[in-house]
């Protein structure tokens, strides 16, 4: 046994790999391949809509508002068709230098200021028709764009969600078949923070951050070719401030990494000190330890609050510090550019593309903070998550065996313990070569003093935990070479303390049972001694019992505990202490209850009032983790032995029967 690989300590992580991680994470997203294939599909047609829009500016302005200068008459000029009269008036009537090709008139665009606003929209109202073209098409992007985003992002969603649902039972199953000692070692709070928050993060990270990663790349990528094939030099000008996007990227990734694992340590010790105060508020009220527990708790939180503050700090740092840079880039495009344009080797809607080109372009390193927070934290969140997944204390299980020794379980025949050592902790022994046999129909009583190994030894016979030496076996098979839900399933176990859930009285009884009739639920009940708690409740057994059962009495929910019992009709009962530190009267109902119970079955019985165990075939008598006596009541109580001495402790035993 390694304990140190049963416990994972939040401050003990090393650097996270985010593409080792990444890789571990793709088998989760194997199953719905066709959906994300879907989502790159949408992101590649919405990024050819993005850098489709700005190129559209370009030729409304380039064609129709600020048309191009004409290579040969090395001026900008209108072209009107003199086919129409009107136009033809106006040429010959206001432009008698205009040059006439045929039946086109091409007139200088400077002489254009002598006409009246008529004259002129009549005159340009084929560019104003082109413009409306455009405008139009420019429409329709931009509704299909909306589209094309509502429909990836719903995509994604349900992705991310089908991801996380698979992700969520993989953890929750994988816990479910960890072994008991692990449990004690590791708090709840940090356990349902993985199943939580952390599963939330990494739903975050596919829906929020795969895809539009993905999108902001295809966009970087299409926009950088556009830019390059309007004009290469103004590109490579427009790009001089990335050099100081990647630097400043750099120096935040590395300070904004220790930041969010650090608040994913905090929120999980957050989450601990809150379920272990919630679980103890009985202890803390009664020794009055409010304050003192307030008082651990300001500090946590103090920390988590600095934490948080300092990722504010580098996020408020970063935001403003790519933006400067963005409105830099838009500035070195209007001074070279409008000097270009000036000597008109560039054109205005040229120059005006670029700059919403480059903004498009740092839309992205805008995001790039917001991205790598998600990133991150879900990156945080995946360490914790396959720490646990990685968790190997699980106790193996064989193959499930033939219809032939699945058979030879039908009946439990013999239990038997064969020099059996355990030990929670190495060099802590617990049991000590303990080697006993119990047989089909026998009742046998297990007592002793606290810490003599009881409730361990109750413990090996479901298999919650493996002996370090020796075997326990089950009609001579050992229960390491057998599935255990063979043999769980003819078992039953009535703890000290048994544990309800916060389902209703029915389903703590029946759950995962075929559902009883009515006389079999009645018989249970009746066996269980359970009528006047069923009458009790308002709705009966379909009363939610609330967290624990905590509105229950310890006597009422060890009834239930029986009666749970009773409806599994198991061949072997197992009983830890299920009398204890209840009054005389309850113990009385518990103990009629547990007779009707053992009944034709076999039943191993841990007793710490000897009252109890008087009638059983057998005693063991148990100290400091060994056998030390075995007998019936009679036969101990006449060798005055240990067993005689703890029965003249307990003076509630009764007078001794006359020998």
């Amino acid at each position: 046994m390694r304990p140190e690989q049963d416990y994972f300590e939040e401050t003990r992580l090393g650097k996270p790999y985010d593409v080792r991680l990444l890789r571990r994470l793709y088998p989760f997203t194997r199953p719905h391949r066709r959906m994300l294939g879907w989502s790159i599909g949408l992101v590649i047609l919405i990024t050819l809509l993005d850098v489709a829009l700005p190129y559209l500016t370009k030729e409304a302005i380039d064609r129709y508002i600020v048309p191009l200068a004409e290579p040969a008459a090395g001026q900008r000029t209108l072209s009107v068709d003199l086919s129409d009269p009107l136009d033809a008036a106006i040429v010959q009537d206001r432009f008698p230098e205009a040059r006439i090709e045929g039946s086109v008139a091409r007139i200088p665009y400077d002489a254009l200021a002598r006409l009246d606003p008529e004259e002129l929209a009549h005159l340009r109202r084929g560019d104003a028709q082109g413009l409306a073209l455009v405008t139009g098409l420019f429409l329709i992007l931009v509704v299909l764009d909306f589209l094309l985003n509502f429909g990836q992002s719903v995509v994604m969603e349900i992705t991310g969600q089908r991801i996380m649902h698979d992700l969520r039972l993989r953890l929750y199953g994988h816990i479910q078949g960890l072994a008991l000692e692990f449990f004690t070692r590791n708090p709840v709070g940090r356990l349902v923070t993985r199943a939580t928050s952390d599963v939330q993060n990494m739903y975050e990270l596919f829906t929020s951050f795969i895809s539009f990663v993905f999108k902001d790349l295809v966009l970087l990528g299409g926009i950088t070719a556009v830019m390059l094939a309007l004009n290469w030099k103004l590109a490579l000008v427009a790009f001089a401030v990335l050099p100081a996007v990647a630097l400043a990227s750099i120096r935040f990734s590395r300070r904004a990494r220790a930041i969010f694992r650090t608040l994913r340590v905090q929120v999980a010790e957050i989450n601990t000190r809150f379920a272990e105060t919630i679980g103890g508020m009985r202890v803390i009220q009664l020794f009055r330890q409010e304050a003192a527990n307030q008082r651990r708790f300001e500090r946590l939180n103090h920390a988590n609050y600095l934490s948080g503050m300092e990722q504010i700090r580098v996020l408020a740092l970063f935001m403003p510090l790519i933006e400067a840079l963005a409105l830099a880039a838009v500035a070195l495009i209007v001074w070279y550019g409008g000097g270009r344009v000036l000597d008109e080797s560039l054109s205005l809607g040229a120059l005006v593309a670029f700059i919403s080109y480059i903004r498009m372009f740092f839309r992205p390193l805008r995001d790039l903070a917001e991205k790598y927070n998600i990133l991150q934290n879900a990156m945080a969140s995946a360490e914790r998550i396959f720490l646990v997944l990685d968790t190997t204390t699980a106790l193996p299980q064989p193959p499930t065996p033939s219809g032939g020794s699945a058979a030879a379980l039908a009946s439990i025949e013999e239990l038997r313990f064969e020099a059996v050592d355990f030990a929670y902790l190495p060099g802590e022994p617990v049991l000590r070569g303990v080697s006993f046999r119990l047989r089909r129909g026998e009742t046998m009583a297990v007592v002793g003093p606290t810490g003599a190994g009881k409730t361990s030894l109750i413990n090996l016979i479901p298999r919650l935990y493996d002996p370090t030496a020796g075997r326990v076996l089950i009609n001579a098979q050992d229960l390491r070479a057998m599935p255990s839900a063979l043999f769980r399933e003819r078992m039953a176990l009535v703890m000290q303390d048994p544990f309800l859930f916060s389902g209703t009285l029915r389903e703590n009884i029946f759950e995962g049972l075929p559902d009883p009739s009515p006389a079999r639920t009645l018989d249970i009940i009746a066996a269980a001694d359970l009528e006047h708690l069923v009458t009790r409740l308002p709705q009966g057994l379909d009363t939610p019992l609330g967290e624990g059962g905590g509105a229950l009495s310890s006597g009422e929910r060890q009834l239930i505990a029986i009666a749970r019992a009773f409806a599994r009709d198991p061949q072997l009962i197992l009983l830890d202490e299920a009398t204890s530190f209840i009054d005389s009267e309850t113990e009385r109902r518990i103990q009629q209850a547990l007779e009707r119970l053992m009944r034709h079955r076999t039943a191993l019985v841990v007793a710490h009032r000897l009252s109890t165990v008087r009638s059983a075939d057998r005693i063991l008598v148990m100290n400091r983790g060994r056998i030390i006596e075995s007998g019936t009541h009679s036969e101990l109580m006449a060798g005055r032995g240990f067993y005689y001495r703890l029965h003249q402790l307990q003076p509630a035993a009764g007078p001794e029967p006359a020998q």
